[in-house]
């Protein structure tokens, strides 16, 4: 009897039926168990935690940097204001300084004002005749004029002490019993106030108020030379029969010679008849710092020439 082949079939209905089944049983155990869920639900709060944490410090570390930005441009202003402290106590350093100077000048000045003051007060008041011969030692100044004029020297170092060159003129007009007039000059022979040019200048409280109010703000350009308005004055002012007194009130001379001038000045101020001056001249040297004795050495002579009195400050 012939036996028959059979044909093994490994992946039959059979076989891949018994696959599927312990496939799907391991599905379902899968499904079943869900391994690893409570660690990820718990890395999701985690996760939520750290980046609420990451929140809270981006916004802390942001308001950090705005106040450290703050900070840094308080501390920008602060040093900014500290230089300006410094520069403005430099300035007022500086100022102070130049402020000591100015007042330690202006009392030398005082103080030489003051002397010239109190050697006016002692002036001896004398009669309209003038004696032959004059004491040149104790040099009285006679205050019998009718008239006064000034010849003030208006450079920058007599506007220094504008105020006491002022208060001494006063003072010289206050010491004449009786004046009927004055006029006011600068060195170079420009009247302080133009509408007197050659005229007089009544002497009443109202009017002498109102000239040194002025006086107080002139300014004029000056060469620091008294002859140009002492010229001016004897050619104008002097005048045979009129009882002239001229203070001449100056801290140098910048002119070249002095024979010359003297001799000038002496031949404008001679009467031609009785040959004696004819308006008295007294000066009053107001010497500075850096002046020289220029002015003092003409004005001695020109005043010894003229029956007047030369007063100097002591050098500052």
């Amino acid at each position: 009897m012939r036996r028959r082949s059979r044909t093994l079939e490994i992946f039959s209905i059979s076989f891949l039926d018994l696959v599927s089944c312990g496939f799907g049983a391991v599905v379902l155990l899968i499904l079943i168990s869900k391994p690893g869920e409570g660690e990820f639900s718990g890395g999701i709060d985690e996760a939520r935690d750290l980046m609420g944490q990451i929140t809270r410090a981006e916004r802390l570390i942001s308001d950090l940097e705005d106040q450290t930005s703050m900070v840094e441009g308080q501390l920008s202003a602060s040093k900014n204001l500290a230089g300006e402290m410094e520069n403005t106590i430099e300035d007022l350093d500086q100022q102070k300084s130049s402020a000591e100077q100015a007042e330690a000048k202006a009392l030398d000045d005082l103080e030489g004002l003051q002397l010239v003051e109190e050697s006016l007060n002692r002036a001896s008041i004398r009669p309209n005749t003038v004696p032959e011969k004059r004491d040149d030692e104790v040099g009285g100044i006679p205050v019998d004029s009718d008239y006064v004029l000034f010849i003030v020297d208006t450079s920058g170092s007599m506007q220094r002490i504008w105020g006491q060159v002022s208060r001494l003129m006063q003072k010289v007009l206050s010491i004449h019993p009786k004046v009927k007039g004055f006029q006011i000059l600068n060195d170079n022979g420009i009247h302080l106030i133009s509408s007197y040019n050659g005229k007089w200048i009544p002497d009443t409280p109202s009017r002498r108020k109102g000239i040194f109010k002025a006086f107080a703000n002139w300014r004029s350009n000056s060469n620091s030379s008294p002859v140009e308005g002492l010229e001016v004055a004897l050619k104008t002012y002097a005048k045979p029969g009129v009882s002239l007194s001229i203070y001449i009130l100056g801290d140098d001379y910048t002119g070249s010679s002095y024979d010359a001038v003297i001799n000038r000045l002496e031949s404008l101020n001679t009467n031609r008849i009785t040959g004696k001056p004819l308006a008295r001249i007294h000066a009053i040297g107001i010497i500075s710092r850096g002046a020289t004795d220029r002015f003092g050495i003409l004005m001695r002579e020109v005043t010894r020439r003229s029956n007047g009195t030369f007063l100097a400050l002591p050098q500052q």
